[in-house]
C-alpha cells in the first residue's frame, strides 16, 4: 500500500496518513511517498503511481486548505474518508539559536494562519514568510538552505527528526487545533 501525503516528511500530513493508515485503512505495510503539495499528491494518485492520497482540506482555526481546494478542482477522485487529528505547531531553531537571534519565521501559509495571533503578539518585529510546507522548512534550516536567524513553524516530529530545538510549544493560537484530512482513491 503507497500513501502519498502533501508534506515533507516530519509534516502533518506524514502524521495523517500514518493515522489512516493503522486507524481507517488498518494496514499492516505501507510506504509513504512525500509528495509536498496537494497537486502532486492527486496528480500521482490519477496516474496510479500511490494507492491513497492524504492532504488537509479544513482547520478549526485557519480555515480552508486554499491550495487542497484548487488541486481537487483540476482532478478526478474519489473521497475514501474524512477525519482529522490535533495539530500541535511548535517554533523550532537549527539547534543553539537563541530567541534574540531570529530575523524570520518561515511555514507554510496554513500553519501561519493557525499562529497569528501568537505572531503578532510574540514576533511582531520579526520578519513571516510563507514556504511551501512545514516539515521542509524545517528541513531547510536544519541543512542550511536556510540561514540560522530563521525559525519554523512545524511539527514535535520535524523538530526530533531534523535535531532542530523546540524554542516554543503548542503556539497555535486555538488550544484544540484540528484539521480535517481527506483520505482520496482513485477513481475506477
Amino acid at each position: 500500500m503507497k500513501i502519498g501525503v502533501m508534506g515533507a516528511k516530519g509534516s502533518f500530513s506524514e502524521e495523517a496518513g500514518r493515522v489512516y493508515a493503522k486507524k481507517y485503512g488498518k494496514f499492516k505495510r505501507f510506504e509513504i511517498a512525500y509528495l509536498l503539495n496537494a497537486e502532486n499528491v492527486l496528480l500521482q494518485l490519477e496516474k496510479g503511481l500511490i494507492d491513497i492520497g492524504i492532504f488537509p482540506i479544513e482547520n478549526s482555526n485557519g480555515g480552508i486548505v486554499l491550495e487542497a481546494v484548487h488541486a481537487m478542482s483540476k482532478h478526478n477522485f474519489h473521497i475514501k474518508k474524512m477525519f482529522e487529528i490535533d495539530v500541535h505547531h511548535n517554533l523550532l531553531v537549527k539547534k543553539g539559536t537563541t530567541a534574540d537571534k531570529i530575523k524570520k519565521i518561515v511555514s507554510h501559509d496554513q500553519a501561519i494562519k493557525q499562529c497569528r495571533m501568537y505572531l503578532r503578539r510574540m514576533w511582531p518585529n520579526v520578519e513571516v514568510e510563507a514556504y511551501e510546507d512545514t516539515a521542509k522548512a524545517a528541513a531547510d534550516i536544519a541543512s542550511g538552505i536556510l540561514p540560522p536567524s530563521c525559525a519554523a513553524i512545524a511539527s514535535r516530529g520535524a523538530a526530533k527528526l531534523y535535531k532542530l530545538d523546540i524554542l516554543e510549544e503548542s503556539i497555535q493560537d486555538l488550544k484544540f487545533n484540528y484539521t480535517v484530512f481527506i483520505a482520496a482513491e482513485r477513481n475506477a
